[in-house]
């Protein structure tokens, strides 16, 4: 399995953004957020993703250098519009703004539609707490078929709407970011590609049986689904989300009336708290600590706190480079040929 190095990724990924149409800064930006999700672990949310990104960019599902527009709103609540550009792009705009406008009214809620794919959620959370503030994010995603089955169903009628939420912490803060899918849908390309099982519990079968297979999601047979965490609780957040971050958004939901060959296509309601205007200080930060010094005493050592695996793994991959299945490194070398990019530039990133 190859190893890469992050600096000299992300200039291969700009390059190739670069060559379909994106100007430097934003391709620059893309491929910082595509390389992050694998230095941080998220595999699903970083090189797999590349080649899909190109090819939607070459159909023109994406508008390279598009700027988030807002359409609606005024004050502490906005709607933008993302004209289909990068989704690491529009999304970072937007949630500027709304630390911008937390910073003036102390909460601000923004929604964001017609983006494309918004990559890692944690990224719009990193940016709140990295300014002080509490960050609430619930995002949908129209693109293809459905891949998650509801409750109690059998075949794919939502997407895996990932929730997020940033509370600011010293010396290092809470990132709650997790799918409303038993997995994301990317982990199971990224099992696909490397040959192994997925978790227990994470699919169905076409015909509503368990499996372990990733083949059941990305092998030529009948697709099956995707089964949402925590059966009917996790259910009913992917719903909510459809709802927040589609409906409400005016981006659509999975429903069958709205296109879903638009590329990937994300919605995002977001919420931005200033804790200082709701919350005693230093009060609020002397009880958060307190609690999760609390709950990690259950087990020291052994109980993290939401954000410390991927601070883990990224220590790891920084020194050590990112690991790529052979099929991701392949995928990703033949779409740069393709572009025009030297082997010994591709093979430069290789550790």
């Amino acid at each position: 399995m190859p190893r890469l190095a992050h600096d000299k990724l992300t200039d291969l990924v700009a390059g190739m953004l670069t060559r379909v149409g994106a100007a430097p800064e934003v391709a620059h930006q893309v491929a910082v957020d595509l390389v992050e999700a694998n230095l941080q672990g998220h595999d699903s949310h970083g090189m797999q993703l590349v080649p899909r990104y190109v090819e939607n960019t070459e159909k023109g599902l994406i508008t390279p250098n598009a700027m988030a527009e807002q359409v609606g709103g005024a004050g502490s609540l906005a709607v933008w519009d993302g004209h289909m550009g990068y989704g690491q792009w529009t999304g970072r705009q937007v949630t500027a703004a709304g630390i911008a406008a937390a910073r003036e009214h102390g909460l601000a809620c923004f929604g964001l539609r017609n983006t494309h794919h918004l990559g890692r959620i944690g990224a719009y959370a990193e940016m709140a707490v990295e300014a002080g503030m509490i960050g609430l994010f619930f995002v949908n995603a129209v693109s293809g078929a459905p891949v998650v089955s509801p409750f109690g169903g059998t075949d794919g009628r939502m997407g895996t709407n990932p929730i997020c939420i940033g509370i600011p912490k010293a010396p290092a803060p809470i990132i709650l970011d997790f799918a409303t899918s038993a997995i994301a849908v990317g982990k199971v390309k990224v099992a696909f590609n490397a040959g192994k099982p997925v978790p227990a519990g994470a699919l169905v079968t076409h015909e509503g049986a368990p499996s372990t297979d990733a083949a059941v999601m990305y092998g030529q047979g009948p697709r099956g689904a995707l089964l949402s965490f925590g059966g009917h609780k996790g259910y009913g957040l992917a719903l909510v989300c459809e709802i927040l971050a589609g409906a409400l958004t005016g981006g659509g939901t999975n429903e069958p009336k709205n296109p879903n060959n638009r590329g990937i296509v994300n919605g995002m309601l977001g919420f931005v708290l200033d804790p200082a205007r709701l919350a005693e200080t230093p009060g609020f930060g002397q009880e958060v600590q307190a609690i999760c010094d609390h709950v990690q005493a259950s087990a020291p050592g052994r109980v993290l706190l939401p954000g410390d695996p991927e601070r883990r793994a990224k220590a790891e991959r920084m020194t050590q480079g990112i690991p790529l299945d052979d099929v991701t490194w392949g995928d990703l070398s033949a779409c740069a040929t393709r572009l025009g990019i030297a082997e010994r530039e591709i093979r430069a990133a290789l550790v």
